[in-house]
């Protein structure tokens, strides 16, 4: 028998279907995608046993069979979710919601797994978690409405914590995917919450929407409002993120010059966008997938970048090329090694972009994407230690120097632990969810350090670039499959040792990099040059 049982299942001999392979089909370290009534199961056989998982990622629906296998871990290929496959339990992110699971045995030879019809249609499982206990009198507040703060609050009620949560976030809706505002900036609010209102209600999670934090007092533990309510806690996280960098050249305070920070911000540019002349300035992935979605919306659309070629720091230039290639073929106008000098506008409206080159752009939009600023400034004059960038620093534990008071997410300058703890400050969705995840534990004093691998995506034209690992500093680049086919795997090499990888067509070989990396393993530069990638199963 494996470990699963499923949740609230009473079984009658009518009411569950079976599903018979035969045991030869799996050695260890197999998967085998299988069909009961219109339920994609996920078959796995590790260390002699069997096991039985929901078959889609609970992230956004991706086919597990196509993920990576290691130990009783499966990886998500698209976006790097983990999974437990005995228990279904999700292990590494993004998304919030574990696996079904379902029973197996093993009888003369075959397989059974038993499927009560009742959960044919489930395809994620919420945790089981506790509410709030009104005689508890301990408050944790969270400020940020991002995917830190959200995994923070359910990790607290999946470990028992009874007490008070409040989430305070300026934004105007509860927490959402925000990866998609830049890659479908025509999206509706319902479509994109991370969880539905009543589910706050339900786990007793109060969500403080539209209010804004301005400062902190660790010696009282309470925290000023802009609207001068103070608010008490007994812990605190820090999960504000950061903010669009904002254009400072003259003529940035016309109208028609835009920041992508919240859904209100993605409805407006979308809404002011179609059919107009748009110039994105920063060749960054955010300005990237934003000129990559008006392509064949906009009347025109140019890209204005300070290096010679877009996401040229992260990825390298050969990607980058590929990349500004694939949007030319699109009309996108590429002005690189240059700059915005000035912003004309004519009745207060914008009119013309000007270049450092000289070069004058006609435009009706402009779209700032040149980076981002921590959101720390609510902590001035608290003693909580940021550095010279603003983000907050933690430790391995996600805690300030300040007792009670912790932080995670974008805001955060953390150990990376695959860089021997080298300090590090990574705006990627994952990471935000894991040190949510990681801060909760350690606010209920089970001691849990963050050890997960960065893994982010990026979106051009629906062709979907993945990368894992942490590549600053890489001194070399070593190139499987064909560029000009649109294909590769690309190993980030720094001191023979492979530090990071990149693919566009090629998975789940970043899936299994990074889950290789996450348990320990040195990939040297001998491996990434080697003509035989068995070892990625791929």
């Amino acid at each position: 028998m494996n470990q699963c049982q499923e949740t609230g299942q009473t079984e009658t001999q009518e009411e569950v279907t079976e599903l018979v392979c035969q045991e030869a089909d799996l050695k260890d370290g197999q998967m085998k995608e299988v069909t009961v009534g219109d339920q994609k199961v996920l078959l796995v056989r590790s260390e002699g046993q069997y096991s039985a998982v929901g078959g889609r990622c609970s992230h956004y629906g991706a086919p597990l069979i196509k993920g990576t296998l290691v130990g009783d871990r499966v990886r998500c290929p698209f976006h790097g979710a983990c999974f437990n496959v005995r228990n279904g339990d999700i292990e590494d992110y993004p998304g919030l919601d574990s696996l079904p699971c379902y029973k197996v045995k093993v009888e003369d030879g075959k397989v059974y797994v038993s499927i009560n019809k009742k959960s044919l249609t489930v395809t994620k499982r919420v945790k089981e978690m506790c509410s709030v206990v009104p005689d508890v009198k301990h408050t944790i507040l969270l400020i940020g409405g991002g995917p830190a703060s959200l995994v923070c609050t359910e990790t607290l009620r999946q470990n028992c914590y009874q007490g008070r949560i409040i989430i305070i976030t300026k934004d105007s809706v509860p927490p959402f995917d925000k990866p998609k505002l830049s890659k479908a900036l025509n999206v509706e609010s319902s479509s994109i919450l991370l969880r539905p209102d009543d589910f706050y209600q339900r786990y007793g999670m109060e969500m403080w929407t539209k209010k804004e934090v301005v400062s902190v007092n660790p010696a009282k533990k309470e925290v000023k409002m802009s609207d001068g309510t103070l608010q008490r806690y007994d812990q605190l996280l820090i999960a504000t993120g950061c903010r669009a960098r904002p254009l400072t050249c003259p003529g940035s305070d016309l109208e028609g010059v835009k920041l992508l920070q919240s859904y209100e911000d993605a409805k407006d540019i979308y809404s002011s966008s179609l059919g107009q002349k748009v110039v994105v300035t920063g060749a960054s992935f955010i300005g990237m997938e934003v000129a990559s979605y008006f392509s064949d919306k906009a009347a025109s659309v140019a890209m204005v970048g300070t290096t010679q070629y877009p996401f040229e720091r992260t990825l390298g230039s050969e990607i980058g090329q590929l990349s500004m290639q694939m949007l030319e073929e699109k009309n996108v106008k590429f002005h690189m090694n240059d700059r915005v000098t000035e912003i004309r506008g004519e009745n207060g409206k914008v009119k013309q972009v000007v270049l450092k080159s000289g070069v004058v752009l006609e435009a009706d939009v402009v779209i700032a994407g040149i980076g981002v600023i921590p959101n720390s400034d609510l902590l001035a004059g608290s003693e909580v230690e940021v550095d010279s960038r603003k983000a907050v620093i933690v430790d391995k534990f996600m805690r300030t120097n300040v007792p009670d008071i912790f932080a995670a997410g974008d805001v955060t300058s953390f150990p990376l632990t695959i860089r021997g703890d080298q300090r590090v400050s990574i705006g990627h969705w994952q990471m935000s969810h894991a040190h949510g995840r990681v801060a909760a534990l350690n606010m209920l004093k089970k001691s849990t350090k963050i050890e997960s691998v960065p893994f982010f995506w990026t979106v051009l034209l629906g062709k979907s670039i993945r990368y894992a690992g942490y590549g600053e500093g890489y001194t070399e680049i070593i190139f499987k499959g064909k560029m000009e086919e649109r294909k590769f795997l690309a190993f980030y090499i720094k001191d023979d040792v492979v530090v990071a990888a990149a693919s566009l067509m090629f998975d789940p070989a970043v899936a299994r990099i990074a889950e290789l990396m996450a348990r320990g393993q040195i990939l040297t530069k001998a491996q990434a040059q080697a003509e035989d990638l068995s070892w990625l199963q791929i």
